[in-house]
Protein backbone atom coordinates (compact mmCIF):
# COMPACT_ATOMS: atom_id res chain seq x y z
CA UNK A 1 0.00 0.00 0.00
CA UNK A 2 1.41 3.41 -0.95
CA UNK A 3 1.65 6.06 1.73
CA UNK A 4 0.64 9.69 1.37
CA UNK A 5 3.86 11.36 0.25
CA UNK A 6 4.42 14.89 1.45
CA UNK A 7 7.41 15.30 -0.88
CA UNK A 8 5.05 15.57 -3.86
CA UNK A 9 3.05 18.34 -2.19
CA UNK A 10 6.28 20.21 -1.42
CA UNK A 11 7.46 19.71 -5.02
CA UNK A 12 4.17 21.05 -6.38
CA UNK A 13 4.23 24.16 -4.18
CA UNK A 14 7.89 24.97 -4.88
CA UNK A 15 7.27 24.41 -8.59
CA UNK A 16 4.20 26.65 -8.65
CA UNK A 17 5.87 29.49 -6.76
CA UNK A 18 9.04 29.05 -8.80
CA UNK A 19 7.20 29.37 -12.11
CA UNK A 20 5.43 32.49 -10.85
CA UNK A 21 8.77 34.05 -9.88
CA UNK A 22 10.35 33.12 -13.22
CA UNK A 23 7.48 34.78 -15.09
CA UNK A 24 7.73 37.89 -12.91
CA UNK A 25 11.52 37.94 -13.30
CA UNK A 26 11.39 37.64 -17.07
CA UNK A 27 8.42 39.83 -17.87
CA UNK A 28 7.79 42.30 -15.08
CA UNK A 29 11.16 43.34 -13.69
CA UNK A 30 11.95 47.01 -14.25
CA UNK A 31 15.29 48.80 -14.34
CA UNK A 32 14.48 50.32 -10.94
CA UNK A 33 14.00 46.83 -9.50
CA UNK A 34 17.36 45.75 -10.89
CA UNK A 35 19.02 48.86 -9.50
CA UNK A 36 17.64 48.09 -6.01
CA UNK A 37 19.07 44.56 -6.22
CA UNK A 38 22.48 45.72 -7.50
CA UNK A 39 21.82 44.45 -11.02
CA UNK A 40 20.68 40.95 -10.02
CA UNK A 41 17.30 39.75 -11.22
CA UNK A 42 16.52 38.12 -7.88
CA UNK A 43 13.00 37.04 -8.87
CA UNK A 44 14.35 35.13 -11.84
CA UNK A 45 17.17 33.41 -9.94
CA UNK A 46 15.01 32.56 -6.94
CA UNK A 47 12.37 31.16 -9.30
CA UNK A 48 14.90 29.02 -11.16
CA UNK A 49 16.26 27.71 -7.85
CA UNK A 50 12.74 26.84 -6.67
CA UNK A 51 11.93 25.01 -9.90
CA UNK A 52 15.16 23.01 -9.59
CA UNK A 53 14.32 22.19 -5.97
CA UNK A 54 10.83 21.09 -7.02
CA UNK A 55 12.32 18.79 -9.65
CA UNK A 56 14.66 17.32 -7.04
CA UNK A 57 11.78 16.64 -4.63
CA UNK A 58 9.67 15.09 -7.39
CA UNK A 59 12.56 12.89 -8.52
CA UNK A 60 13.23 11.85 -4.93
CA UNK A 61 9.59 10.90 -4.39
CA UNK A 62 9.46 9.02 -7.69
CA UNK A 63 12.74 7.15 -7.38
CA UNK A 64 12.36 6.26 -3.68
CA UNK A 65 8.62 5.76 -3.05
CA UNK A 66 7.33 5.13 0.45
CA UNK A 67 5.16 2.11 1.12
CA UNK A 68 3.33 1.02 4.23
CA UNK A 69 4.56 -2.22 5.76
CA UNK A 70 1.37 -4.28 5.79
CA UNK A 71 3.11 -7.44 7.03
CA UNK A 72 3.44 -6.11 10.56
CA UNK A 73 0.74 -6.72 13.10
CA UNK A 74 -0.88 -3.67 14.68
CA UNK A 75 0.21 -2.68 18.17
CA UNK A 76 -1.77 -4.36 20.93
CA UNK A 77 -3.08 -2.35 23.83
CA UNK A 78 -1.75 -3.15 27.29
Amino acid sequence: MRLFDLRLIIAFLFGLYGVVLVVIGLGFTTDDDLKKAEGVNINLWAGVAMVVLAAAFAAWATLRPQFADTDKEPLKEL
